[in-house]
């Protein structure tokens, strides 16, 4: 239904109700909660593995920029985890599936090959064959995007309507505790090995395996949490169809039911575009602060440690705002603040290597993105309804909004050389202006009136 200036705001306009501030932070202790910030830290540990952690490890080894930036490729699979998407809808795991249910079934299988690709890619060397560790982080890159598909629909089905806005504050949070394990951790640790002696090589092969055996708290969580309702109703009520069946359902239910929608294709534009911004200047932050005199110690110490405590207060802001304030008016808050906090890397390019200027810029960009990050989740979870395809729905979303991440930003690395850091910032500013447009244009038309309760 569209909106006219006459009508009453719909529901999905409307700031859901406020709550008290003890109320607000209790709903963050619920058992549900917890369990899915657990899953947070599993879903963010191998992506900076296969990204950040990555473009140091190569940028060490004198890989030029250009080549830098194509790494970013490695990332391909979380644009295409819809086309397997359908698999953890409608196939069971042999025995896991039986012994923990459909959801928790595939963690445990996903998280399992996780580990085993965090180790491949461990014996890898990029100063010798920098292809077989392109190939190894693609590994890590594939059953990571699995794992998310799994832990993205187990979140929506298992969160009760109240506990949507904390759920994915605590997973935001937690996500981004996991990529800093895997960034500052993963580069502490090879300082450490370094300095009892091991060499770089193998420094960095014992980092990674260690990072592998985090994997373990994951393992562990699903072990602790219960197979959420809607996931159970759903596969007893396709209980006795044959799993090909079930599959091409998943498949066929989740994108006719989408492309049937008013403005689908605009909508998917936008999930592609929202984040490209975060995503333009993110592929290059890394060889910037190396570039400029920075150390990867000071990356480790200022960008994953000052930037976590940023980040948390940001992720929990971003979740106060969803509770009590309309998703669109949190949508332009997010898309602004993103934006433009990428400005505070242009000043720093100015002001030159000083270790307070990159903590005021590392905390003002990860305290916005984190916001733009969980109001983004928000309204990706409100698309998605049905318990039957929940998986492939929220993976090709998901897989949209990566597509800015992964093929978008993959040509940064020569923008930035063509314009030097101080411009390059201000152009990643403006690669948001599409997305911004595209939010205008879906407000006008009443998208977000047509969206219903919204569960943020």
């Amino acid at each position: 239904m569209t909106s006219t200036p006459d009508s009453q705001p719909q529901a999905a306009d409307r700031p859901p109700p406020r709550a008290s501030w003890r109320d607000a932070w209790a709903v963050y202790l619920q058992p549900r909660v917890l369990i899915v910030m657990m899953l947070g830290f599993s879903s963010g540990l191998p992506l900076a593995l296969s990204g950040s952690t990555l473009l140091v490890w190569v940028s060490e080894n004198g890989v030029s920029l250009g080549t830098i930036g194509l790494f970013t490729l490695v990332g391909t699979p979380y644009t295409l985890k819809f086309l397997w998407a359908p698999l953890v809808d409608g196939l069971n795991i042999p025995l896991l599936t039986r012994w923990l249910g459909r959801r928790r079934g595939w963690l445990v299988f996903t998280q399992l090959l996780l580990m085993a690709a965090i180790l491949g890619l461990a014996l890898t060397d990029p100063a010798r064959s920098p292809f077989f560790v392109a190939l190894g982080a693609l590994l890590v890159a594939t059953t990571s995007a699995t794992q998310d598909i799994v832990v993205d629909a187990y979140r929506v089905e298992s969160l009760a309507e109240n506990e949507q806005a904390a759920g994915m504050a605590s997973y935001v949070a937690a996500y981004r505790v996991g990529m800093v394990a895997s960034t500052a951790g993963a580069l502490f640790l090879v300082t450490g090995f370094e300095y009892v002696g091991l060499t770089r090589l193998d420094a960095w092969m014992a980092s990674f395996a260690s990072m592998a055996a985090l994997v373990l708290i994951g393992i562990v969580t699903v072990l602790c949490a219960r197979e959420p309702e809607q996931s159970r109703i759903a596969d007893a009520a396709a209980g006795g169809k044959p799993s090909v069946s079930r599959i091409a359902e998943a498949a066929m239910g989740a994108f006719s039911e989408f492309l049937t929608q008013r403005h689908a294709i605009v909508v998917l534009v936008f999930v592609m575009l929202f984040k490209f911004t975060d995503a333009f200047a993110g592929a290059m932050t890394v060889p910037f602060i190396i570039d400029i005199g920075f150390t990867r110690n000071d990356y480790a110490i200022i960008v994953k440690g000052v930037g976590l405590a940023a980040t948390l207060i940001g992720g929990f802001a971003g979740g106060f705002l969803a509770r009590g304030t309309s998703l669109v008016t949190c949508l332009w808050i997010g898309g602004l603040l993103q934006a433009v906090s990428n400005l505070t890397f242009t000043w720093l390019a100015l002001v030159g290597p000083q270790q307070w200027a990159l903590t005021v810029a590392v905390s003002v960009e990860a305290f916005t993105g984190a916001i733009g990050t969980v109001i983004f989740v928000a309204y990706l979870s409100a698309l998605c309804k049905n318990p039957l395809h929940t998986a492939t729905q929220y993976a090709l979303l998901t897989a949209l909004a990566s597509v800015g991440r992964i093929y978008l930003s993959s040509g940064s690395g020569y923008v930035a050389a063509a314009t030097g850091w101080p411009l390059f910032f201000v152009v990643s500013v403006l690669v948001a202006v599409p997305s911004l447009i595209l939010l205008v244009w879906l407000q006008r038309r009443g998208h977000f009136d047509e969206l219903g309760p919204v569960k943020v």
